[in-house]
């Protein structure tokens, strides 16, 4: 469900989620946008909610800030020391045989089709598919498969957590001496965070300018813009985007041939820029979504009511969103009743 749903996270405007699974019933509004037995929503989470999970205390902290000065060092050293010596002993051509007899790449390569010893297996795979017959339930093979298949799964499950156990307690042996977080310049007794985020005069004028962009911008486009942008701000104030709402937007781009136009990835890219628009100021975005729209008052209607569909595929809007979408009704020139007779119906 995860994996077939990879489109919709990947249109998602930046910001962090968690993906729900909820299982699909029979009591779900339009089981029919469903693809499979579980309705996958992604609701919008903040930083909070990841702290209230648990994080790092200060002893932490100063383990992986030392574990980061001590990378730091290496690297450092390898450059000025080990690196020149590397690339003037061996050539490009053997540099590359190496990196190809790496025993992780090897592992693979060894039975994969460059291989020419393994080019038998697809023409015996073959034999063994149209001469495959299914066993009875009581043949002790299959039982004993069984067993080989759950001790191999409980070995590597233990040898997992004995890995694991032993990285995470060198770990903290290592990287938690006092002697070595002084020698490399952390105070172990200092109460501050080691670790802050660094900050870029270059970084703060990229963003300065990208910001008069998305601005100069909000006037610029056309009907697909203006309908990005309101449907994004009606589901703000839900905080949840549910698989439901893809499909439903899917749906409307195979039945309107002029939609297909706009690929997937230009669709994703006007999701991000038109939610960009909206933090950077949601009044003025909005006050400029009605010279996006056609003069038409039959076409801003019927973009209006695929909105709304959009809108009502995951389920019935709430108060909040159900004010929102009057306010979006009267930026297409239309009256707050189509929301109402809709709510009503």
């Amino acid at each position: 469900e995860f994996a077939s749903n990879i489109d919709l996270i990947d249109v998602l405007p930046p910001g962090l989620y968690e993906a729900v699974l909820t299982p699909k019933g029979e009591t779900i509004d339009n089981p029919d946008l469903v693809t499979g037995e579980w309705v996958m929503r992604c609701e919008a989470r903040t930083l909070d909610d990841i702290r209230a999970l648990g994080c790092n205390d200060l002893a932490e902290e100063r383990k992986f800030a030392t574990a980061a000065r001590v990378s730091e060092i290496n690297l450092a050293l390898y450059r000025a020391f080990a690196q020149p010596v590397v690339r003037a002993l061996v050539p490009p051509p053997l540099a590359e045989a190496m990196r190809r007899l790496h025993p992780l790449r090897l592992s693979y390569e060894m039975f994969g089709p460059r291989n020419p010893w393994m080019t038998w297996v697809a023409t015996e795979a073959e034999r063994v598919r149209g001469h495959r017959a299914p066993v009875s339930a009581e043949n002790p093979l299959v039982g004993a498969q069984a067993m080989v298949s759950q001790s191999v799964v409980e070995g590597l499950d233990a040898w997992r957590k004995v890995v694991e156990r032993l990285s995470e307690e060198t770990f903290h042996t290592i990287y938690g001496n006092p002697a070595l977080q002084a020698a490399l310049g952390i105070d172990p007794s200092s109460q501050k965070r080691p670790r802050k985020a660094a900050e870029s005069k270059l970084h703060e004028a990229l963003v300065g300018q990208r910001i008069e962009e998305l601005a100069a911008d909000m006037t610029r486009g056309g009907l697909a813009e203006a309908l990005v942008r309101a449907l994004i701000w009606v589901g703000m104030a839900r905080n949840v985007v549910d698989e439901r709402g893809f499909a439903a937007i899917r749906r409307l781009r195979e039945a309107h041939p002029a939609s297909r136009q706009i690929s997937l990835a230009d669709f994703k890219a006007r999701v991000r820029e038109q939610y960009l628009m909206l933090i950077v100021d949601e009044e003025a975005a909005l006050k400029a979504i009605p010279s996006l729209l056609p003069t038409a008052t039959e076409d801003r209607r019927a973009a209006f009511d695929a909105l709304r569909g959009v809108v009502e595929a995951s389920g019935a809007p709430g108060d909040a969103l159900t004010e929102r979408l009057r306010r979006v009704a009267a930026l297409f020139g239309l009256g707050p009743e189509l929301v109402t007779n809709r709510k009503a119906s």
